[in-house]
């Protein structure tokens, strides 16, 4: 089934990828496996299964699945996406040099800054990754990889895939791609010439707000088994119910970016024309800087809005509370819709001056546009924005 699925839509290699159905008895979900440990056939003949912190049944399906919708050859699942973060890091040796944006997701930016600097040696270059020439003046000797997130989180800026995996390769680099924003129905960095692709499951490839997960793919078999060995060494694997969760979630994916996708762009359009919003931030917006880089390199233009409210930061308590269909909560991707204040949540890690340098201002606000009706979320948003 796995080299049919590959010729078929997207749509249905959400349903279909990755030889999901149980082998032993037919079932079109496979058996959540809580086993961790597995009897082997002989003394010195280990089995596929030996010991579930290596690999699990219900884990390797979801890994066969998310593999393959994203073109790679291995997938790796994570306890989180911050687990998955951690472990692409994991292939660099103490003092190896990383180069990535300044505006990625604050947990990176902690787990760059504040915890690998420290505990593993590495050295890293924020830089401005609209022009090319700055991450090409960036990169150092000791350089090993590009890490990079497009769109990036909360301000959704658009960086070039295919020309920094040009760079990368001419510079014997590794890239790596934090999709989560975009996920494998709207783009596939892969297909671009990058070497690994992670996601927090969390969001939107797990879609319910009920699981907590990461993902790793990659397109180089010795790349994942170095992967898979580090992954065994730390421990930080997602648990067989976890792992069963997305895979459940990944089923409706793709129809629910389309929901997610068409009401972010409605929303945006209505914002950009709200007194109120002093700034909107969408890659589907004709004004935005990224928009043709987005329309050439995705297929939509994903679920997240931010927006700057007009009156400063003290409008915004008013503001979120008094929301009634959009759900004050940190995360995203999920059925529901949530707002996010990244001065206080995603980015909360920041000082305030380190925020102001990166654009992020205390009146930012990110919505994560969920599948509800898009007429009941703009009244919600018209009868906060028109009273606050």
């Amino acid at each position: 089934m796995s080299n049919e699925t590959d010729e078929m839509n997207l749509a249905t290699r959400c349903i279909h990828a990755g030889d999901t159905v149980d082998s032993a008895t037919g079932a079109v979900m496979p058996q959540i496996c809580t086993s961790t440990t597995f009897r082997q056939p002989a003394f010195d003949e280990p089995g596929e299964h030996v010991y579930a912190r290596a690999s699990n049944p219900t884990r390797d399906a979801l890994e066969r699945c998310v593999a393959a919708l994203e073109s790679g050859v291995r997938g790796l699942a994570y306890a989180s996406g911050m687990a998955a973060t951690a472990g692409v890091l994991e292939l660099l040796d103490a003092g190896q040099h990383v180069i990535a944006p300044a505006d990625i997701y604050g947990g990176s930016l902690r787990l760059f800054k504040q915890v690998r600097t420290r505990t593993s040696g590495l050295e890293f270059s924020f830089v401005d990754f609209s022009d090319l020439a700055n991450v090409e003046q960036a990169i150092r000797p000791n350089t090993r990889l590009i890490w990079i997130e497009t769109p990036t989180n909360p301000l959704l800026n658009i960086i070039d895939i295919a020309a920094v995996a040009s760079l990368a390769k001419a510079n014997d680099l590794l890239i790596a791609v934090d999709n989560t924003f975009a996920t494998p129905c709207v783009q596939r960095p892969l297909e671009s010439g990058c070497d690994i692709v992670m996601h927090s499951s969390t969001k939107y490839l797990g879609g319910h707000s009920d699981v907590l997960g990461g993902l790793v793919v990659v397109t180089d078999d010795e790349l994942g088994q170095r992967l898979a060995s580090l992954r065994s060494a730390v421990g930080a694997v997602a648990g067989p119910f976890d792992a069963y969760l997305v895979l459940r979630g990944i089923k409706t994916l793709a129809l629910r970016m389309e929901r997610h996708q068409s009401n972010a762009l409605a929303i945006a359009r209505w914002l950009a024309a709200h007194p109120r919003a002093e700034r909107v931030l969408y890659p589907g917006l004709a004004d935005h800087p990224g928009h043709a880089l987005a329309a050439q390199q995705m297929a939509g233009f994903g679920g997240v809005v931010s927006f700057v409210l007009r009156g400063g930061a003290s409008a915004v308590g008013p503001a979120l509370n008094a929301l009634r269909v959009f759900t004050l909560a940190e995360s995203l991707g999920g059925v529901e819709s949530l707002v996010g204040h990244p001065a206080t949540m995603s980015h909360s890690s920041l000082s305030a001056a380190e925020r102001a340098s990166l654009g992020i201002p205390d009146n930012l606000i990110r919505l994560s546009v969920g599948i509800e009706h898009v007429d009941d979320l703009l009244a919600d948003l018209d009868r906060v924005l028109g009273a606050s």
